[in-house]
């Protein structure tokens, strides 16, 4: 297992969209991961992300990388 935390930059936190985005790229790794999209994550927020699984390193760099590119916003 495999973890990082994360600031979120999106100027409108994380809601339906972002989230979205951010499960396509979780559903390309056979690992689990988890984070906190269902907490009301609002711009500026830490948090953190979870992998677990066989490819949780590479699963891990995707999905931070995807929060720091915006997500889409």
């Amino acid at each position: 297992m495999v973890s990082q935390k994360i600031t979120v930059k999106n100027m409108t936190g994380f809601h339906l969209r972002p989230a979205g985005i951010l499960c396509k790229i979780a559903m390309n790794y056979k690992s689990k991961v988890l984070s906190v999209l269902g907490a009301g994550v609002k711009n500026g927020d830490e948090i953190e992300v979870v992998c677990d699984g066989v490819d949780e390193e590479e699963a891990l760099k995707a999905v931070i990388a995807g929060i720091e590119n915006g997500l889409g916003e």
